[in-house]
């Protein structure tokens, strides 16, 4: 047996909608995400995982409280320093313009409220582009003209080791027919604008359940919920919220990539052995087996 261990070039750590309150607000009266988001940051840093970088991907804040924003920093930003990690942030339907972009971006947005909030990271050759599919007033998702013309014109150029494209609303469906309605409305445009780029995968959130797809050939991620799950198999005609949160873990390997959902929702240890042992098992249960 081969036990030789695969270690990933690029590891990214996607955390969707945190949907923080200020300070003593819980959502839908019973979810405290600040306590779910701490929970999430302590268990990356106890994990000694290699982490390069950390992105947000859209409903940072629950309703686009300034004081929200400043939580999250606060708790985000000693723990992405001491993991040598970028910090990369991504507009949401419950996101407010200007307070995301003044409290997390450092950039005054009161003079145009309704710019959007595109960017590009390149973090150790990996190209991270920020798309944002957000609209004020509404939950759908929708990506416009001048977006799609600045995507196609940045993916015009390779980057070292591929890119991953981030953005708050899947353009991909949902099974749960209320989700499903506020997806995406415009998946063909973004299909055409990354025909034949160097896209690895599209890494979303909103659903607040996983799911995963593709588009024009391109895997689609979208990550578990950081507040509450969504159920995806409800009793029929029913929307359900439920406990639970997590997690991705997204690893870019040189042959390819994995999206890796962690539940972070607190529960009871099974077994906890080393990984060394648990190989030697399964070598010496292999040269049992013949």
């Amino acid at each position: 047996m081969n036990t030789a261990r695969v270690e990933p070039a690029f590891t990214l750590v996607q955390l969707t909608d945190t949907h923080l309150r200020a300070e003593g607000e819980l959502v839908h009266g019973s979810v405290d995400t600040y306590a779910n988001l701490t929970r999430v940051l302590d268990q990356l840093m106890a994990s000694g995982q290699r982490v390069d970088a950390m992105v947000f991907s859209g409903d940072v804040a629950d309703d686009g409280d300034p004081a929200a924003y400043r939580r999250l920093r606060e708790l985000v930003e000693p723990v992405a320093r001491s993991l040598g990690a970028a910090t990369i942030y991504a507009m949401g339907n419950h996101d407010e313009r200007t307070a995301f972009g003044r409290e997390l971006l450092g950039e005054n947005a009161v003079s145009d409220p309704d710019r959007t909030f595109d960017s590009v990271h390149v973090v150790d050759g990996v190209r991270i582009v920020v798309l944002d599919s957000s609209t004020p007033g509404r939950h759908d998702g929708r990506i416009e003209p001048h977006q799609l013309r600045w995507l196609a014109a940045e993916l015009m150029v390779p980057s070292p080791r591929g890119s991953i494209l981030v953005l708050h609303h899947p353009p991909i469906s949902s099974p749960v027919v209320t989700v499903n309605h506020l997806r995406l409305q415009n998946p063909a445009d973004l299909e055409e604008a990354i025909a034949g780029s160097d896209v690895r995968m599209i890494v979303c959130g909103h659903s607040h359940h996983t799911g995963a797809g593709s588009i024009g050939g391109v895997p689609v991620w979208v990550g578990p919920a950081m507040s509450y799950r969504v159920d995806a198999a409800p009793p029929a005609g029913r929307h359900r919220g439920l406990s639970g949160f997590g997690f991705t873990r997204i690893d870019l390997l040189e042959s390819g990539c994995t999206a890796t959902a962690v539940d972070a929702t607190p529960s009871a240890t099974v077994y906890d052995r080393s990984q060394q042992s648990m190989l030697e098992k399964l070598a010496d249960l292999e040269r049992r087996a013949g």
